[in-house]
């Protein structure tokens, strides 16, 4: 992996809101509550001006309970002149995982869920690819990645927008491998919170997204909030942007990449992982009523102060360092997961936060409970180190104790990343270049090729074109999903590369293994170092039907 700071690093290293750096004495602290407003204003601008491609951001900032700053910045659409505000809709992804936690925390109030209760008391039917793992795993467990699933497992099966429905990925979970004892260590999972959101619907006897909608969302007073992408206005969206090369996606300049959100993000099968978009009036309700630990505005409860604390208690350690040093002030001792919320140490205070990461957009949630102050950040592009200085700048902000430019710290990064990964692109050209060709004739390669959990992919002779257009080869496509097909390229020997014309999504490496003389077997892997954990190709095996 390069140093690029990808939706990879953050999710696997549990998201800190602020990574180690050096001591620089930057922006100006927020002393006193009159003044946090205008400095967080002037650092996102700050910010917006050192990432000068950036399209649209929606930041909003609360403390003690009052929204003391809700702002779009930017614009909506690139190139167009319609200003972001604080009224516009930006995808959260995994923002959304700790609306579901809290959601089931309403049913362990009533009296009609159980943390600590196997999933089978509530899904009867329930499997997993280890039986033991199906019996034992708890509510609790779905909430705070420990379940043993590698990063990422299954994501296929709803990333990108897919043809397979709840009850579909819920069955096809059965067989994704586990790679990692049960409970022993954090790995991000979007297939368990799947699970999650199943638990809640069989219990509620409402579909997730109306539960979300009449138990959570209007009783919050989220009203320009909707649990399900597909339901977002375009209108009212700032739409996805991404650099989608060349040479690789993550590359290039940033372009607009969608008409609306649901085009790249219609995640209805996944939805309690991910489907919730929101505005930053609307998020800050949110956070106001996390910090009040469940009490609303008008003095009942969403949830109770005992479910509000179960929330943030730690369940896995996502990793640990001897702490803060001289070089390295900001180092958390410890970084762990609760449930829908990470938290650890920073600056010697407590904090909970979380990201979210779509195709066009990334978002960031963080509380500082001993404070009563929280904020979030939201991108309708890609841009992960202007989000690392937004996150960890604002935590500084809010805490008083600014002494990191993490603008400067985060652009030096970012170039590093950039270097890296353009040198890791030539090497990937070049090899292909030289690779030696593939053992067989391209027909032998042709077939259906099965896994056990995502389904069947085709690889099938193709030509297209006349005279000097016409072109002849391998097709590769994904029977589930619609945006992964494309030629199949020889590489080297019996691996291959995907040439999707979908810029938008991340090319693989196919490499056959040859069984009594023809190609039996057939294992993936991405071609980029970059490439989002949801593109979770490592962990296909496919076998010719």
């Amino acid at each position: 992996m390069t140093v690029r700071l990808s939706r990879r690093s953050l999710f696997a290293s549990g998201g800190a809101a602020a990574l180690a750096a050096r001591p620089t004495f930057a922006q100006t602290a927020a002393n006193d509550d009159a003044s946090l407003a205008q400095a967080v204003d002037a650092y996102v601008a700050k910010c917006m001006a050192a990432w000068p491609d950036q399209p649209a951001l929606g930041v909003a900032v609360v403390k003690d309970g009052a929204t003391v700053l809700a702002r779009g910045y930017g614009v909506k659409v690139q190139g167009r002149p319609a200003r972001a505000d604080e009224h516009t809709l930006f995808a959260i992804a995994s923002n959304t995982k700790n609306v579901t936690a809290a959601a089931l925390a309403i049913l362990v109030d009533e009296g009609k869920v159980k943390w600590d209760e196997p999933v089978k008391t509530y899904l009867p039917g329930f499997a997993l690819s280890d039986p033991y793992v199906a019996d034992h795993i708890t509510v609790r467990d779905t909430l705070s990645h420990r379940a043993g699933f590698g990063l990422g497992a299954g994501d296929l099966l709803f990333w990108p927008n897919s043809d397979r429905t709840r009850a579909e990925v819920l069955a096809q979970a059965a067989f994704v491998p586990i790679e990692d004892g049960f409970r022993a260590r954090y790995h991000y999972c979007n297939l368990m919170f799947v699970v999650a959101g199943a638990v809640l619907e069989a219990v509620s006897g409402m579909p997730w997204e109306a539960f979300v909608q009449t138990r959570i969302l209007d009783r919050v007073g989220m009203t320009e909030t909707v649990p399900l992408a597909r339901l977002a206005d375009a209108g009212r969206s700032a739409l996805p942007h991404a650099r989608i090369g060349p040479p690789l996606r993550t590359h290039g300049p940033i372009v607009q990449i969608a008409q609306s959100i649901a085009e790249v993000w219609n995640w209805d099968s996944a939805a309690a992982a991910g489907g919730i978009c929101t505005t930053p009036t609307d998020w800050a309700k949110w956070i106001a009523v996390r910090l009040d630990e469940g009490k609303l505005p008008d003095g009942s409860r969403l949830f109770s102060e005992e479910a509000a604390r179960e929330m943030y208690r730690p369940n896995i350690i996502v990793g640990s360092s001897p702490g803060p040093t001289a070089e390295l002030p900001n180092r958390a001792i410890a970084s762990t997961y609760a449930m829908g919320l990470q938290v650890q140490d920073y600056r010697g205070e407590r904090i909970a936060s979380h990201g979210g990461g779509s195709p066009g957009g990334i978002s960031a949630t963080v509380l500082i409970p001993g404070r009563k102050t929280g904020f979030c950040i939201f991108s309708n592009a890609e841009e992960s180190f202007l989000l690392r200085a937004l996150r960890s700048g604002i935590s500084d902000i809010c805490m008083g104790k600014v002494d990191v430019d993490w603008i400067a710290d985060s652009k030096r990064l970012e170039a590093e990343g950039e270097a890296r990964s353009q040198a890791a692109a030539m090497e990937i050209d070049a090899k292909q270049a030289a690779g030696a060709p593939p053992a067989m004739p391209l027909d032998a390669y042709a077939g259906t090729w099965r896994d056990p959990w995502y389904g069947d992919i085709v690889v099938e002779p193709r030509t297209e074109g006349r005279g000097r257009r016409r072109k002849s080869g391998l097709w590769l496509r994904f029977t589930h999903t619609p945006a992964l097909q494309g030629w199949l390229e020889p590489y080297d020997g019996e691996t291959f590369r995907t040439r999707f014309p979908d810029k938008r999504e991340e090319d693989a490496f196919v490499t056959f293994a040859i069984q009594t003389a023809k190609p039996a077997t057939a294992t993936m892997k991405g071609v980029s170092p970059d490439i989002d954990f949801s593109y979770d190709y490592q962990d296909l095996r496919l076998t010719r039907v």
